[in-house]
């Protein structure tokens, strides 16, 4: 039996992980979440902001971290969209437009009652890196001159940016980055530099660069899909009409598969060290 297990072909492994994995995306398996504090800041943090407050949305990741980052941010857009803030959307990265422009599809299918240019604006990828937030909070009008449509964001059509002179006029700045530049970039020229609040998302591995900012120069931070998860919790906790609504439980259902992967790994290595001390055993 020993060397019948030793002998397993690792493409059977391989196998039986495609199959553990694709049943539990076939079956929509999920497991209870519990949240944690730090993700309940975050919730409280928009949760006290007043009624319309001026909010920074900026998506700082591309389609490489979507599948960690996607579910959180549009967590936030919705919970930010039920306090009915006005919300400035733009992005650090080349690539991030289309993640604003995947956004803004659940702002103009969940809440057509909010209108560009009155109740949200798309400022569009802005480069530069850390140049682009040193003019955006010192002033703004020598940098964004248009939306991404290209339309005067002093003009007429934007009574959301018409006036205004820096994003130090915002309440609040959200950051969902998945490297650099991104959520540090924010904390040190924005956040630190003119002490406005701030709340970030960031991939698992990306988090610890951002934990030493808490709670001083960053309110709060979802780290990782678990940290989503427990956020689309406390918002159908909040507000019950997301029970049904689809798409609000993203990263619910992808925690499901990667619990599964992750018990069936380590299952495995408990079997290795298992075969291994019976060997020893029997010399």
């Amino acid at each position: 039996m020993l060397q019948l297990l030793n002998r397993i072909d690792r493409r059977v492994i391989y196998l039986v992980m495609l199959g553990a994995l694709s049943w539990a995306v076939l079956a929509q398996v999920q497991f209870p979440e519990e949240k944690s504090e730090r993700t309940q800041v975050v919730y409280d943090t928009i949760e006290k902001l007043p009624e319309g407050s001026r909010v920074l949305v900026s998506l700082d990741y591309d389609p490489a971290s979507s599948g960690e980052l996607a579910p959180m941010s549009a967590a936030l857009v919705r919970h930010l969209c039920e306090r009915k803030h006005k919300l400035y959307f733009m992005t650090l990265w080349e690539r991030g437009g289309g993640m604003i422009r995947q956004n803004l599809k659940i702002l103009k299918e969940e809440y057509p009652q909010m209108m560009e240019g009155r109740d949200y604006v798309n400022l569009g990828y802005r480069p530069g890196l850390q140049v682009a937030i040193r003019n955006a909070m010192s002033d703004m009008r020598s940098d964004f001159l248009t939306d991404a449509r290209g339309v005067s964001l002093q003009g007429p059509a934007m009574p959301l940016t018409r006036g205004m002179k820096s994003f130090q006029e915002l309440n609040l700045l959200v950051c969902i980055g998945g490297g650099d530049p991104g959520a540090k970039q924010w904390v040190q020229f924005a956040a630190s530099a003119y002490g406005k609040a701030m709340i970030a998302g960031s991939p698992g591995v990306q988090s610890p660069q951002l934990q030493p900012y808490i709670p001083n120069q960053l309110t709060g931070m979802l780290g990782n899909v678990k940290a989503a998860a427990e956020y689309e919790i406390l918002l159908i906790k909040g507000f019950p009409q997301f029970e049904s609504r689809t798409g609000s439980r993203d990263a619910q259902r992808r925690m499901g598969p990667q619990l599964v992967a992750h018990l069936l790994i380590v299952s495995l290595i408990a079997l290795g060290n298992f075969i291994y001390f019976l060997e020893r055993r029997a010399g």
